[in-house]
C-alpha cells in the first residue's frame, strides 16, 4: 500500500481478522509455514490497523482548535 492508495479493509475488518490470526496461532497444531503465513498476515494487518489508527489522530489534531502558549 503506497501512501496515496486508501486500504479496501477497513479498521474494524482488519482488527477482527487480526484477533483470528492471532487466536489461530495461540491454538496451535500449525505446521511451520501455516505459522509463518499467518504471521506474516498478521504484521499486515497491524499496519494496517495502524493506518487507521495515524489517519484518525491526523484528522483529529486537525479538527481540534490549536492551543496558544496563554490557553497552557
Amino acid at each position: 500500500m503506497s501512501s496515496t492508495d486508501e486500504p479496501t479493509t477497513t479498521y474494524e475488518q482488519a482488527r477482527e481478522e487480526l484477533a483470528d490470526v492471532v487466536r489461530r496461532l495461540e491454538a496451535g497444531g500449525l505446521t511451520l509455514e501455516e505459522s509463518l503465513g499467518l504471521w506474516e498476515r498478521g504484521e499486515e494487518l497491524a499496519k494496517l490497523c495502524q493506518h487507521w489508527l495515524d489517519r484518525a489522530r491526523e484528522r483529529l489534531a486537525a479538527a481540534a482548535p490549536e492551543e496558544s502558549p496563554s490557553d497552557r
